[in-house]
């Protein structure tokens, strides 16, 4: 078994997605038991969440992570989930190494937790929490460019077991959506801005027109609208930047939530292809 494994980048959508799965949940159930099936459990996980950020790049290196419920407003039945996941504090040092040979200088802290955009979506592929995670809190002052390069630098971890997830939003602009807090519908017709933006990543992804990807602010159609902030999707330039340049990205599912809440998922690098055909169809 090649257990060279293709990172990933998912969109986490709402955090009622937890309890209100609909299809993004069915694709991380099929997403984890092919990735098991085809590559072997990961060792381990280096996690790039939109919800974790700081001025410089920092592993959560502590032994178990506890589940951070960092939103408001929600029912009570999502504050009582769990998804209490093993660190991987001997990994940290490794990442920390290679992030120093790219000349990226980062912080390995003993602090842990994982944000809902991390384990909302684990908790359908790996249900046990039985994965160590080790979360990389990266820079969002830094553009697509500098994104892919932080990736490029973790390379060599799809070698050694390790998978690579990026987790945000392929679109995401709150203020499109109403209401996310489980009392709205999430089953609404989508915006032609939102389809509009995600069929443009998805082309300019299959071309590998890495040029315009990386001015996607300028480029893309609807930008400025899907993502005021861009925080939600530059996780997808970093797992982009593990795979690398050479090879396309892969879309693996296209679904939106709330008429403009994209939940695109991505893989990256020559294992890519592998996953597209293990994956059964939803």
């Amino acid at each position: 078994m090649d257990t060279s494994l293709p990172p990933l980048f998912v969109s986490h959508g709402s955090p009622m997605t937890a309890v209100e799965p609909g299809p993004a949940g069915g694709f991380w159930r099929r997403l984890g038991a092919s990735i098991d099936a085809t590559f072997g459990r990961p060792k381990a996980i280096v996690a790039l969440s939109a919800h974790s950020l700081t001025r410089e790049p920092a592993l959560l290196a502590a032994a178990r992570h506890a589940t951070v419920h960092d939103f408001g407003g929600f029912p009570d039945e999502l504050y009582r989930l769990r998804y209490d996941a093993p660190g991987a504090p001997d990994l940290a040092p490794r990442v920390h190494d290679l992030l120093a040979r790219a000349g990226i200088a980062s912080h390995v802290v003993g602090d842990g937790g994982l944000d809902h955009g991390i384990w909302v979506p684990l908790r359908f592929a790996w249900p046990d929490a039985d994965v160590p995670v080790l979360p990389l809190a990266w820079v969002p002052t830094q553009p697509p460019a500098a994104q892919f390069a932080l990736g490029a630098a973790l390379a060599p971890l799809a070698d050694e077991g390790v998978l690579v997830v990026g987790t945000g939003s392929i679109t995401h602009n709150l203020r499109l959506l109403g209401d996310v807090t489980g009392r709205g519908p999430a089953a609404q017709p989508e915006r032609a801005e939102s389809a509009a933006f995600r069929a443009w990543f998805a082309e300019r992804a299959a071309a590998r027109d890495w040029d315009a990807l990386f001015d996607y602010r300028r480029q893309a159609p609807h930008a400025a609208l899907m993502h005021p902030s861009d925080e939600h999707l530059l996780p997808w330039y970093g797992a982009a930047g593990v795979g690398g340049r050479a090879h396309a990205p892969r879309r693996l599912f296209a679904d939106v939530t709330y008429g403009a809440l994209g939940m695109d998922a991505y893989a990256f690098g020559p294992a890519a292809e592998r996953l597209v055909q293990a994956l059964p169809a939803g």
